[in-house]
């Protein structure tokens, strides 16, 4: 299970900001829900409540844009809320998403960072687009990635713990997937 979420530690190498243990602490419950239009799942982690956000991308005319399905993009609330694009880097080496069209209107959505643990975009009995990964042998949908940073550096973040929030798609109950001290090797 714990290689599922390696690449969750990759994305930290290129964070902006690295939290110390000065700075204040934040935990899953207390930080901001970003309220967007076709939000599929979003990472957020200590030490701000920035947030990176994963939006399916449809058109004007609600049609999805097979090309390029999922935008990426900050949210920076100590900004006010500001929208930010990815930079080059973060887009290219830590949150950006290799896609793979596998039919039927599916894609194999691979981080950037991590290849091996890949997410599914495909629609779901409602005919709407969710985002699913593998949790306990079963598949959910994913909803929100938080990870806990006490200290460390840029290179060498000290993950205390990376959280996934899911959903089970059949009886609709959220489940929570928490892998303390995560080992980059899995």
């Amino acid at each position: 299970m714990k290689k599922h979420f390696i690449f969750i530690l990759l994305l930290l190498v290129t964070s902006e900001v690295i939290c110390s243990a000065a700075q204040e602490q934040f935990s899953p419950d207390t930080m901001p829900v970003p309220n967007i239009p076709n939000l599929l799942f979003y990472i957020q982690r200590d030490p701000n409540s920035n947030t990176i956000c994963y939006q399916l991308n449809i058109d004007k005319e609600g049609k999805l844009d097979t090309k390029n399905p999922v935008h990426a993009f900050w949210i920076r609330y100590p900004e006010g809320g500001t929208i930010k694009e990815l930079n080059f880097i973060q887009n290219k080496f830590a949150y950006g998403l290799k896609v793979t069209p596998i039919g039927d209107g599916a894609f194999e959505l691979k981080s950037v960072a991590y290849t091996r643990s890949p997410l599914y975009l495909r629609r779901d009995n409602r005919n709407r687009y969710r985002v699913y990964i593998h949790v306990n042998q079963k598949e959910h949908v994913l909803k929100r990635i938080f990870v806990h940073i006490d200290g460390g550096s840029k290179l060498a973040p000290n993950v205390v713990y990376i959280e996934l929030k899911v959903v089970d798609p059949d009886t609709g109950k959220v489940v929570i997937e928490r892998i303390d001290k995560p080992s980059p090797t899995g």
